[in-house]
């Protein structure tokens, strides 16, 4: 099967065959290299941890996200190229769900050409679609990418948690959650509309089973109100009276916020949370969200007198705001101090100066606070990072 300079009938042909829907990846996969007149193809998808890049089969070996030119490809979403060791050219893509990294794509091919890297990078396109439709149903891909086995809290709350990166023209949001096997009661959860960024982190208390249920139940809550058109204060209602009802001994701290897009008018409610972190102009400014706190979501909120309050402020292009959960604050470093906001905070100018992904910078962060010999974590630990950038300013 060829791929005319000029045409593409065989692609076409082969994505008009509703029997090639039902193909298994790495087989989709070599037909469609195939197809579009490439020598080879080999799909790498991220660990949940994102350390390393996995291969779907087993003919090539995993390679680490840090120290490896597909790692590059992933940590930049930047195409690579490198010579073959079985001669003509490797091209590295970044594959991509939006604004979400799934991994990287492998392409050999004997030149690099205008004509290859175009089907090149139509290949990457269409594998991101392929694989986010197959991977929320395909264990296959879980297998893939864990290297561990999950205790059943952490299952259960990964079930229930949306991509880790999402984004268009005007803002960006990115969560990181550990520790990814054993999680407790820690949840993030952003989505956008076409006017809103909605988003907010969780902690439940205690670190069992019921505590993932808790914060469960708070997700499932959220977007039930959301989807039914709820303005804010209604949504954190919402999940005080779901957890009142069906589990009335439990409560969750957090906080929930709405951005405008338009304007970047920020309106939030902290219930018994942390409050979030503002970075403008690289300057963290650590009191510019501290308000006083509501009560934490659930029976307590019920039982207060007073009612909770929205707080609002408007955001300039640029502004970046950071969510977190006591366990990033809490870590220990290898002398015995806290990781505190203040390493926080100068962690995150630090990696927007070097000109780092909102998400890598993530990734590099909470990787610091686990790596043995330089923190420690006591606590889950979840972070959410927006960054608001309308067009044209």
């Amino acid at each position: 099967m060829t791929f005319s300079d000029t045409g593409g009938e065989p692609l076409h042909a082969f994505l008009a065959d509703p029997a090639n829907l039902t193909l298994d990846l790495p087989t989709a996969v070599g037909r469609c290299a195939k197809a579009l007149g490439l020598q080879h193809a080999v799909v790498y998808l991220a660990d949940l941890q994102q350390r390393d890049l996995v291969p779907l089969t087993d003919v090539t070996g995993v390679l680490p996200v840090d120290g490896s030119l597909a790692g590059w490809t992933y940590r930049t979403e930047s195409l690579r190229v490198e010579e073959a060791d079985t001669g003509g050219v490797t091209v590295w893509l970044p594959l991509l769900d939006g604004a979400e990294r799934l991994g990287v794509l492998a392409v050999h091919s004997n030149a690099l050409t205008a004509v290859a890297l175009t089907r090149a990078r139509a290949l990457a396109s269409l594998l991101g679609m392929m694989i986010t439709s197959k991977r929320a149903y395909k264990d296959s891909f879980v297998r893939r990418t864990r290297t561990e086995r999950m205790e059943l809290p952490a299952e259960m709350l990964r079930a229930f948690l949306p991509p880790r990166t999402i984004g268009n023209a005007h803002v960006v949001s990115t969560g990181v959650l550990e520790p990814a096997y054993q999680l407790g009661g820690d949840a993030f959860d952003h989505s956008l509309t076409a006017s809103s960024l909605h988003a907010g982190v969780l902690d439940s208390m205690g670190h069992d089973l019921s505590s993932g249920l808790t914060s469960a139940v708070a997700l499932a809550s959220c977007r039930n109100a959301r989807r039914t058109g709820k303005d804010l204060p209604d949504l954190v209602a919402g999940v005080d009276e779901a957890l009142a009802e069906w589990l009335p001994d439990r409560f969750c701290t957090g906080v929930l916020a709405q951005l405008d897009l338009a304007t970047g008018l920020l309106r939030w409610t902290n219930c018994g949370h942390p409050a979030p972190l503002l970075i403008r102009d690289q300057v963290l400014i650590v009191d510019a969200m501290e308000r006083e706190a509501d009560p934490p979501m659930g029976m307590p909120s019920l039982l207060s007198p007073r009612p909770r309050q929205t707080h609002e402020m408007t955001l300039q292009p640029g502004d970046r705001v950071l969510m977190y959960t006591d366990g990033v604050t809490e870590a220990r470093t290898q002398d015995g101090s806290l990781f505190g906001l203040e390493r926080f905070g100068d962690y995150i100018i630090r990696a927007t100066a070097a000109g780092e992904l909102p998400a890598e910078t993530l990734r590099r962060l909470i990787h610091s606070l686990l790596d043995a010999g330089t923190y420690r974590l006591r606590d889950d630990a979840t972070i959410l990072m927006f960054e608001w950038r309308p067009p044209g300013r």
